[in-house]
């Protein structure tokens, strides 16, 4: 009998704060609030979304403001941590590291560094309360001027020993170029904190060279272009550079047709770590329990190089060592059982 995978103990990288919202919560909260929800957010949800040209990922964009303009009050926000926690524990996830442009939130929180004081109370909280580590990831947005990623690398540079383990670079890798934001990664990398840049998605391996060439980056988010090129491929093994791969967001966004055409197996057999995650739940109605299902159903991984998947996501992480070698005896238990 295959083990079950809800009891594999394994980390969650690559989750953003407004796509972690449950489609119940949204709901709720829009209704509490007066918010018009598009059919797409509600009789059709998972959206049908395909971001492979502007007028996808200008919707795709839209559907993203909207689910985040229910977010109004503090209380929210720690609402939607706990409930991000909860369905973290229930899918096996002990660790998880979540994203966050503060930028998004700064108008209605009183500013960047009283929204991240929020951000990271409620993380605090929420960790506390159901039994799993959770760290925070400051994004920059690729949209936006490369001198407002240098200013929120800073704030994420102060508040390292808060819960802030990494800095990343996130929206359309198409409309900025990642060696324009070097400089926000050096002043990041000196505070001490984990590159974790995305890129790799709607381009192509070029995209996650300039990832690991410009901004030194430890992890990629997403990198699934990466196994176009085996030289690439190569230097992410040699380096043990992860790749944040998030299959079914591959598949909802239009980076591949099927969930059979996502180069996971590619990539784990070429030695890339891989850090399997969910990306945005709300909008592609799966949490990371699910990309493991994939994992065993699709691409035919065992038991053991589904052990395997679990190791690569908590190595890659910035937990605790103590909680990493903890992780790793449960997972050699549930592969023993």
């Amino acid at each position: 009998m295959p083990r079950p995978l809800l009891a594999l103990p394994k980390a969650h990288l690559h989750l953003h704060f407004t796509g972690s919202m449950r489609h119940t919560t949204l709901i709720e909260l829009a209704a509490e609030q007066g918010v018009h929800l598009p059919d797409a957010l509600v009789q059709d949800w998972p959206p049908q979304l395909r971001a492979t040209d502007e007028r996808g990922w200008f919707r795709f964009q839209r559907l993203y403001d909207i689910a985040r303009s229910v977010l109004r009050h503090p209380e929210d926000v720690y609402r939607l941590l706990r409930e991000a926690a909860e369905d973290e524990r229930a899918e096996g996830s002990r660790w998880l590291e979540i994203q966050v442009d503060p930028s998004g939130y700064a108008q209605r929180f009183g500013g960047l560094t009283e929204t991240m004081e929020l951000m990271l109370d409620a993380a605090e909280r929420a960790a506390k309360a159901v039994g799993i580590g959770i760290a925070v990831i400051v994004a920059a947005n690729r949209t936006r001027h490369p001198l407002d990623a240098r200013t929120l690398a800073r704030l994420a540079g102060q508040y390292r020993d808060r819960g802030v383990v990494g800095f990343g670079l996130s929206n359309d890798e198409r409309r900025g170029r990642a060696r324009d934001f070097d400089g926000a990664f050096r002043i990041a990398k000196r505070a001490g904190l984990l590159a974790v840049p995305h890129g790799g998605e709607l381009l192509g391996a070029v995209s996650v060279a300039e990832c690991v060439d410009d901004l030194d980056a430890d992890r990629v988010g997403h990198g699934v272009r990466a196994a176009e090129n085996a030289r690439l491929m190569e230097r992410l093994a040699d380096r043990q550079i992860a790749c944040e791969v998030c299959p079914l967001s591959n598949v909802g966004l239009g980076v591949v047709e099927r969930a059979e055409d996502v180069p996971l197996r590619r990539l784990f057999d070429a030695g890339v770590p891989i850090a399997l995650g969910a990306d945005d739940p709300l909008l592609f109605g799966a949490r990371l329990l699910a990309q493991y299902e994939l994992a065993r159903d699709v691409y035919g991984f065992r038991d053991a190089e589904l052990a395997e998947l679990a190791r690569q996501s908590i190595r890659s992480s910035a937990a605790p060592e103590s909680l990493k070698k903890e992780l790793q005896t449960e997972i050699d238990a549930w592969l023993a059982g």
